[in-house]
């Protein structure tokens, strides 16, 4: 670990934070995180519903899955890594209850959280990551994720941090043969926020990454996301919406590549935006790298307001306009909502459409 973490900071130190001349961060900038002084905290999160893992896990996978040579977040949180979360679920076992891991950020605080999570061969299982907190701090995520052959496993990262945090994280998942893997990523919170979602395919693996982003008032919400079909017969499923409001803006960059030889891949990726107001800003960016060539890949993006016809609809069946808006850009992320398989996760993240979008109107 000692050397690990040496190596990474060594690494972070060449590379420097990311500025706007570096094209994968291009409308993202990062200044004010590099500028502000936050005091080193441990990552404090609480675990609910994991099976015990065998000692030694970490040292197998750890830094092994998400590359820190490129990026200097996943350098500076390999960095100071100290305090990670091992999840590790065993071949054939079947986990009914969501393994759940809550991290809370604290004012004035930089923490790094690391997660593991070890999905072996025929194992079915679903994890929540939430992160939340109050005040201005940055943290710093990095989650690695197996799923063994022929395993099934739902994941979903809920973003929930104060107005006045600083969120960057790196989803890496390594899917096994056959394996049935889903990530949802919920961003709903923080000031500046950057998602990272890597998932490498194996044969005959199925996927899907959605997510959805609401931002208003001067939020920054950048997600990028990289579907690597690196073996035949894989399929990939992308969904993700945003909504933005006041002088928000928004940045969506999903990347397919399909290596030479990865014959009989099917991929879909779709990205919509609803933009509220005419000073919120989205940058959206397919990047489809074929290589292969029996494959059927599709991609779509769409930024549109609300539609008028519906609001007309609406408004002649009594409906006052605001609420008319409300009802269709609740429907609009509902979408994505309705594809989360954990019931209370799901009415949770309802309650907080509802009122969000209640109260905006008032």
């Amino acid at each position: 670990m000692q050397r690990l973490r040496e190596d990474a900071f060594q690494r972070f130190v060449e590379l420097g934070f990311p500025t706007t001349h570096d094209e994968e961060w291009r409308f993202t900038n990062v200044a004010p995180i590099a500028r502000a002084r936050f005091a080193n905290v441990p990552a404090v999160a609480t675990v609910t519903g994991a099976p015990a893992a065998q000692p030694g896990l970490a040292e197998t996978y750890l830094g092994k899955l998400a590359p820190f040579e490129a990026n200097a977040f996943v350098a500076l949180n390999t960095a100071f890594l100290r305090d990670k979360v091992v999840i590790q679920v065993p071949r054939g076992a079947v986990v009914k209850q969501p393994i759940r891991i809550d991290y809370v950020g604290r004012d004035a605080a930089h923490a790094a959280p690391r997660t593991l999570v070890v999905v072996g061969a025929d194992a079915h299982c679903s994890v929540v990551e939430s992160y939340s907190g109050t005040g201005s701090y940055f943290t710093n995520a990095v989650t690695e994720i197996v799923a063994g052959d022929r395993s099934v496993v739902d994941h979903y990262k809920v973003q929930r941090e104060g107005a006045g945090a600083f969120h960057i994280s790196t989803t890496q998942a390594q899917l096994g043969r056959a394996a049935n893997f889903s990530t949802h990523s919920i961003s709903l919170g923080g000031e500046l926020v950057r998602n990272d979602v890597n998932v490498v395919m194996s044969e005959g693996t199925e996927a899907t990454v959605n997510g959805l982003y609401i931002v208003n008032g001067t939020q920054h919400v950048d997600n990028h996301t990289s579907i690597d079909h690196a073996k035949p017969h894989g399929t990939s499923h992308e969904l993700y919406k945003g909504i933005l409001d006041g002088r928000a803006s928004a940045v969506f960059n999903g990347r397919i590549l399909v290596r030479k030889g990865a014959q009989k891949t099917d991929s879909k990726q779709t990205n919509k935006n609803l933009v509220l107001s005419d000073d919120a800003v989205i940058d959206t960016k397919p990047e489809l790298q074929i290589l292969a060539d029996d494959v059927r890949c599709t991609h779509g993006a769409t930024i549109g307001q609300l539609d008028g016809e519906s609001l007309f609809y609406l408004q002649s069946r009594g409906i006052g306009k605001e609420q008319a808006r409300r009802l269709l850009t609740y429907a609009f992320a509902q979408d994505v909502i309705d594809r989360i398989r954990i019931p209370d996760l799901r009415q949770q993240l309802e309650k907080f459409l509802f009122e969000k979008f209640h109260e905006h109107a008032h």
